[in-house]
């Protein structure tokens, strides 16, 4: 891999593949994503989109190719250090992933409990990070007593209480109404004008035009750069 000078690159891939069998679900990539990015990967279902989203927070292995994460060489990260490695990021899915049968309080504390914080850090921060996408009224209630839009702000929280310096967001906005999708786009954007980096995998060319973001296109798990939206 070469070797990069630019202290803001955050994410390098080089010469990418992942393959299922026989087959490729992403071909030869090659990507810098840096600090502070607002970067859409976009491009039809099945295109790669989530599957370059896992093989960043190694929730899928490379099949050949590279990928540095803050100068750490992801085929070179021990199964003892990928705990820290998941730290770098906070992951919001479109199904949400929260825990049906524990509270709001306890799906976000979760995140905090792993990384060995103490009772008293984990009732301030879950607080704060509810305040902050304008839950903190539902702290007690349980996931499937919320809707979809208030359920992914839930997911929002808790991708973000761990102060991750990358957000990573898999169709975040698919199954939400104009609504509330707004309102999600704006909490990532807020994110984003705090310093962190954010990566959206998306086939909503709407969602794209709302924010003026780095964009870079899949197709048949190849990447084509640029790639026009049409407005």
């Amino acid at each position: 891999m070469p070797e990069s000078n630019d202290e803001n690159t955050i994410i390098r891939m080089f010469r990418v593949y992942k393959r299922y069998g026989a087959q490729n679900a992403l071909a030869d990539i090659n990507l810098d994503i840096r600090r502070n990015d607002f970067l859409f990967v976009n491009g039809p279902s099945g295109a790669g989109k989530s599957t370059l989203l896992k093989l960043l927070y190694l929730g899928e292995p490379v099949s050949e190719g590279q990928i540095l994460i803050n100068g750490m060489n992801l085929s070179r990260v021990s199964r003892k250090r990928i705990p820290d490695l998941r730290r770098t990021f906070g992951i919001i899915f479109q199904d949400y992933k929260l825990i049906s049968n524990k509270t709001v309080f306890e799906n976000i504390a979760l995140v905090l409990e792993v990384s060995g914080h103490k009772s008293k850090y984990i009732q301030k921060k879950v607080k704060s990070v509810l305040r902050t996408v304008g839950m903190e009224s539902k702290i007690d209630a349980y996931p499937p007593t919320l809707s979809g839009g208030e359920q992914q702000r839930i997911a929002v929280a808790r991708a973000i209480t761990g102060d991750p310096k990358i957000l990573l967001a898999d169709e975040p906005t698919g199954s939400l109404d104009a609504e509330s999708a707004m309102i999600i786009l704006n909490l990532l954007k807020e994110y984003h004008s705090g310093g962190g980096t954010v990566i959206i995998a998306t086939h909503d060319k709407e969602l794209i035009r709302s924010i003026r973001g780095r964009i870079i296109y899949l197709q048949d798990g190849q990447l084509q750069i640029p790639k026009a939206i049409e407005v």
